[in-house]
């Protein structure tokens, strides 16, 4: 049995459409709604059970302080241990994130996973295009004034990611002990999202960006520092893929990549047509 946890989020959304066609895959939520769905809740660690489970797709447990996504981590993994599956696949952050402050408990969870006593995969996922769409939108005048500098993203579509996801749970034992970097091969930059999204690109300083952020009053305390910090590492060059060694994303999708600046621009069309 596969079991995916976060079946409710974005990417796990779309890796249980991938998987939709096999008998043998529960997902994992907060709130199931059908006999297909089983209740996890990392912050509950009474419904971490996965007896049955062969194979757990462990899709990140989402934005926290580091002691909250460090702990909700080690619950999944302990009560994987306990329930003897045999393989935890694990959706990471790519190497080069290590400059992001919601690094640290993506890479305490490898660590751990590493150490435990499960067969593992680590999929080390680039920033979605469509997260990019998020923080680098066009505002009411067309204008993008993100502060990303000259800096560029090496984003990729969250439907190859999940493609991945789904082939790697599918035949776990072709992929035990492998950790994955999956990032972009296109480096997108300010000026090709204003072109994408038929704008200009006219950047703002990560103060703006900071004063913007809190008034709007959308964001947790914690949120702040790791969306001000990421508009930092793409304007400083260390996401644009150049730092990554082996890009594996090619590879296991077997095929061409999706365009992560259509996925930007379907996003950016999208949020228009919703407002």
């Amino acid at each position: 049995m596969i079991l995916l946890t976060g079946a409710a989020g974005a990417l796990g959304k779309l890796v249980a459409q991938r998987l939709a066609v096999r008998d043998d895959v529960v997902l994992g939520t907060r709130t199931p709604r059908s006999a297909g769905e089983r209740r996890v809740d990392f912050d509950d660690p009474a419904s971490l059970d996965f007896t049955g489970v062969g194979t757990l797709l462990l899709i990140s447990a989402g934005f926290g302080e580091d002691d909250v996504v460090v702990a909700r981590h080690d619950a999944a993994i302990t009560a994987a241990e306990k329930a003897g599956v045999r393989h935890v696949v694990y959706t990471s952050l790519s190497g080069d994130g290590d400059h992001l402050a919601y690094a640290l408990p993506h890479r305490w969870t490898e660590r751990r996973i590493r150490q435990s006593s499960l067969e593992w995969t680590i999929l080390r996922n680039g920033l979605y295009a469509e997260f990019l769409a998020a923080i680098a939108a066009p505002g009411p005048d067309g204008a993008i004034t993100a502060p990303l500098g000259s800096g560029r993203l090496a984003a990729v579509a969250r439907a190859d990611l999940a493609e991945v996801a789904a082939r790697v749970v599918s035949a776990p034992e072709q992929h035990a002990g492998r950790t994955y970097e999956l990032v972009g091969e296109e480096a997108l930059g300010g000026s090709e999202l204003a072109a994408a999204a038929d704008g200009s690109y006219e950047p703002g300083s990560l103060a703006r960006a900071r004063e913007t952020i809190a008034a709007a009053g959308e964001a947790l305390p914690y949120q702040l520092p790791m969306l001000v910090g990421t508009y930092s590492a793409i304007a400083a060059g260390f996401l644009d893929g150049t730092g990554i060694e082996l890009n594996a994303l090619r590879g296991l999708l077997e095929r061409e990549p999706r365009s992560a600046l259509e996925a930007y621009a379907a996003s950016v069309g999208a949020a228009r047509s919703a407002a």
